[in-house]
């Protein structure tokens, strides 16, 4: 087990243990289907506190080799899917959360060789010495493993565009982030399934956007994967039943989305609400 090749499933444990939790297991269906397709690459983007951190974290959980998790989906709606068993804790995954790398702007200098260097060493720590580092990176290594052993990866990136709000005024670093992307992921074999996650659309870097290959799932046009991300209005029905909560007066504060046929609500609103037993507004 590693912090980036092949992680545990911690992140995901604590979101269970939390006291209000919604099961959206089911998307784990929707990306069992796109391993190793044409279709390998998602983007998931929405504002903050719509749980895409922790569906990633649940993904990696379920993917990672690195951890046994069949406990913690145990009862959840993936379960009963026929793609369950076949993918459960059976593919090599690098799990990246780009924010940890830039938590300050002098680290836009140095966040892409500090990437490169740390998923290297935990490469060179479970797969030993059947690759050499040259100048084509983290690119070049996987691309070896790949041939070498067979082995293809499944990437889970969150906060993939940290890199632009941080570097709003930096073109360069932009490009030089973008490009990186590129070579990662455009045109290779060694990719299982790239699925991200961000505030900001992919599309809206234009000409200067390298990595056109993903299917991106924005608030505008979220696709088949709507109900993954915020609380539907049946599951804020059944948590107002439960915590004795008046629905009608929670539809009326905090029903603010509408996502193709989805009525969504913020969860970082409705479990502040539930905790706190106070209607106002928990915008952040």
């Amino acid at each position: 087990m590693g912090i980036y090749v092949n992680p545990g499933n911690a992140a995901f444990r604590k979101a269970l243990n939390s006291e209000i939790y919604v099961d959206k297991t089911d998307l784990i269906a929707v990306t069992n289907r796109r391993i190793d397709t044409s279709d390998c690459f998602l983007c998931v983007s929405r504002p903050r506190r719509f749980g895409k951190s922790m569906a990633a974290d649940m993904l990696a959980a379920y993917y990672s080799k690195g951890c046994d998790s069949q406990d913690l989906f145990k009862g959840k709606k993936i379960e009963a899917k026929p793609s369950f068993k076949a993918h459960l804790n059976r593919h090599p995954v690098i799990r990246l959360d780009i924010q940890q790398f830039l938590f300050q702007e002098s680290h836009l200098e140095i966040f892409l060789d500090k990437i490169q260097e740390s998923v290297i060493k935990e490469l060179r720590e479970q797969f030993g010495d059947c690759f050499e580092v040259d100048e084509y990176g983290l690119q070049g290594v996987l691309k070896q493993l790949f041939v070498r052993i067979g082995i293809s990866f499944i990437f889970i990136i969150d906060e993939w565009d940290c890199v632009f709000r941080l570097a709003k005024n930096r073109q360069e670093i932009q490009k030089k982030y973008l490009d990186f992307l590129r070579g990662l992921f455009k045109g290779t074999d060694y990719v299982a399934l790239a699925y991200m996650t961000g505030i900001l659309p992919i599309k809206k870097y234009g000409e200067h956007s390298a990595i056109n290959i993903f299917r991106e799932f924005s608030m505008l046009k979220p696709g088949r994967i709507a109900e993954y991300f915020g609380f539907t209005e049946l599951e804020v029905q059944e948590l107002c039943r439960k915590y004795q909560i008046d629905y009608e007066e929670t539809q009326k504060w905090y029903d603010g989305y509408l996502l193709g046929t989805q009525h969504l609500y913020n969860p970082q609103a409705v479990t502040e609400l539930i905790e706190n037993r106070d209607f106002q507004s928990y915008w952040t």
